[in-house]
C-alpha cells in the first residue's frame, strides 16, 4: 500500500523534477548552451579584502598636487560612502608608487605589478566597476553569489548546474584560499563557505574546497586497515541502501549523494595526481616564481588552477587575502604584490603556450577599491585607504575578452566612475554570455520564483568588453 504521506512526496518530487532543467527557459537539456560559446571554463582570482586601484590600476597623477587638501564637497556629492573615516576630515592621499605604460596598448600599470605589466596586451582591464557594498562580508557574497544575503548559489554553482562537468573523475567546482599571504595578518576577515555553496540548488554542485596542508581534501585517504577493495565493497552497500531509499522516497539529493560518494571514491585516484607538480619542467615552476615550491601559496595554487584547468574543471576559484589596508598600506600591498603579480602573469602565460588561454576566462577582482582620501595621519609615503564601493578596478584576459583594452574612466580623484560603468551583475552576465549562456535564461525555480545568478536588478552584457 502507498501510504498518504509517500503519495505526496512523490508528487511533489516528481513535479519538482518538470521544473528543473538549468536552460528550461530555451528548452535546452543539461550541458547544452544558449549560443556558441568562446568560453569552457574561469579561473577567478578573488582578491579579498579590496584593492587599491589608485596604488595599482588607476593611474591619477595631478593627485600630487592635491596632497593632504579637503576633497571637493561636489565630488562626494554630500554622500557618504565609507564607514572608517565617518565625521573624519577626508584629505586627499595620492599614490606613492609610479606608474608607466606599458605594451602596444599603452596601458598604465603600477610599478607593483612588473610581472602582470608585461602582460597587459593579453588582459582586458576595467577602471568602472562599481558595487552597492560598502563592507567586507556582503562585498564578497555579491561578487561569489550575484546577491548580498547569504542562501543564493554561487557562480561556480551555477557554471556547474547549467554547463555540466567536464571530468567525471574531479568536482566541476573547485576552490583553493591561500594559506598565507606576505602582506600581513592585519585585517583578514574570513571566508565562508557560503561563497561556493550551492545554495538552492542541488548538494552536487557546490564547490570542493582543497586544504594546503595534509590531503587535499579531507578523508581523501582510506583509513589504515581498510584495503582499496574493502573500500570498495563498503561504498556498493552503501550505494544499495540509498538506492532503496530513493525508490522509497524519491528525494533527489538521495541520488545527489550516491553521485558524490562514487565521485569521492574516483578522487582518491584522480586529485593525487592533480596535486602532484613533481613532473612539470623546471621552466614552468621558474615561471610562476619561487613561492611555487611552498604548498598553499597563491602561486602553487596559479599552477594547479592550469592543471585543473586542463583536466576539464569548470569553475576554478583562488582566493587571496590581506587586502584590506586601512593602515600602512605601502608596507603591506608590497608584500601582497609579491605574491600575486608574478603567479598572476604566470598563469596567464601559461595557458597561452598551451593554447587554453583562447578558452579559458582568468577574472582578478576584489570586492570594491579604496578610497582617494587616507586614513590615520597622512605621510606621502605612509599612509591607508577606506572602502571605496563607487569605483575600482578589475582585469580579465581570455575566453573572448578583449585583449589590450582598457574600458571605462574614473573622475580625477578615482571616486566616480564617468565613463562606460560596469556593475557586478554586468560583469557576471558578460561572463555568462562568453561562457554560451544567456544570463536571462540559466534559472532555478525555487519559493516560488525562477531565480537567476544575475538577480532582478537591470544588468546587460557588456558588448564593448568581448569579441
Amino acid at each position: 500500500m502507498l501510504s498518504r504521506r509517500s503519495f505526496l512526496q512523490n508528487s511533489a518530487l516528481g513535479l519538482a523534477a518538470l521544473n528543473s532543467n538549468p536552460l528550461r527557459a530555451a528548452q535546452s537539456p543539461l550541458g547544452q548552451t544558449h549560443h556558441k560559446a568562446k568560453a569552457k571554463r574561469v579561473i577567478f582570482l578573488f582578491m579579498a579584502g579590496g584593492q587599491s586601484q589608485l596604488d595599482l590600476f588607476d593611474h591619477k597623477p595631478e593627485l600630487h598636487k592635491l596632497f593632504n587638501t579637503k576633497l571637493p564637497p561636489s565630488v562626494s556629492n554630500g554622500q557618504r560612502v565609507t564607514q572608517m573615516t565617518k565625521g573624519k576630515e577626508q584629505l586627499i592621499q595620492p599614490s606613492k608608487y609610479k606608474f608607466a605604460q606599458h605594451g602596444q596598448s599603452g596601458t598604465w600599470m603600477s610599478e607593483l605589478m612588473p610581472h602582470l605589466a608585461k602582460k597587459v596586451d593579453d588582459i582586458c582591464m576595467i577602471k568602472s566597476m562599481n558595487t552597492i557594498s560598502i563592507n567586507h562580508d556582503p562585498g564578497k557574497t555579491l561578487l561569489c553569489t550575484g546577491a548580498e544575503l547569504p542562501g543564493r548559489p554561487s557562480i561556480g554553482s551555477w557554471l556547474n548546474y547549467g554547463l555540466g562537468s567536464e571530468n567525471k573523475n574531479l568536482p566541476g567546482n573547485i576552490v583553493m584560499p591561500s594559506a598565507f599571504w606576505t602582506g600581513g595578518k592585519g585585517n583578514v576577515q574570513a571566508l565562508y563557505s557560503r561563497l561556493w555553496g550551492n545554495g538552492f540548488l542541488p548538494s552536487k554542485h557546490q564547490g570542493t574546497a582543497l586544504q594546503a596542508a595534509g590531503d587535499p581534501v579531507l578523508f581523501l585517504s582510506d583509513p589504515k586497515g581498510v584495503s582499496r577493495s574493502t573500500r570498495r565493497m563498503m561504498l556498493n552497500s552503501i550505494g544499495k541502501l540509498n538506492q532503496a531509499d530513493f525508490q522509497s522516497i524519491g528525494d533527489p539529493e538521495i541520488k545527489a549523494t550516491i553521485a558524490q560518494q562514487e565521485l569521492a571514491y574516483r578522487m582518491q585516484d584522480s586529485v593525487p595526481e592533480l596535486v602532484d607538480i613533481s613532473k612539470e619542467s623546471k621552466a614552468t615552476l621558474d615561471m610562476y616564481g619561487p613561492e611555487v615550491h611552498k604548498q598553499g601559496s597563491f602561486a602553487r595554487n596559479c599552477l594547479l588552477a592550469r592543471r585543473m584547468a586542463e583536466r576539464g574543471v569548470r569553475f576554478i576559484q583562488l582566493f587571496h587575502r590581506g587586502w584590506d589596508h586601512h593602515n600602512t598600506l605601502p608596507k603591506k600591498i608590497e608584500g601582497q604584490c609579491y605574491d600575486v603579480d608574478q603567479a598572476s602573469a604566470a598563469l596567464i602565460q601559461d595557458l597561452k603556450q598551451r593554447g587554453m588561454l583562447e578558452d579559458t576566462i582568468v577574472v582578478s577582482i576584489g570586492e570594491f577599491g579604496r578610497t582617494v582620501y587616507g586614513q590615520g595621519k597622512l605621510n606621502r609615503d605612509n599612509y591607508g585607504r577606506d572602502h571605496h564601493p563607487r569605483c575600482f578596478s578589475a582585469w580579465l584576459a581570455g575566453g573572448g575578452f578583449k585583449p589590450g583594452l582598457s574600458y571605462g574612466e574614473t573622475d580625477e580623484f578615482s571616486y566616480n566612475v564617468v565613463d562606460k560603468p560596469v556593475s557586478v551583475a554586468d560583469l557576471h552576465a558578460t561572463m555568462l554570455w562568453q561562457l554560451g549562456i544567456d544570463h536571462h535564461k540559466l534559472t532555478f525555480p525555487f519559493q516560488g520564483l525562477d531565480f537567476k545568478l544575475t538577480g532582478v536588478d537591470p544588468c546587460d552584457v557588456v558588448q564593448g568588453l568581448v569579441t
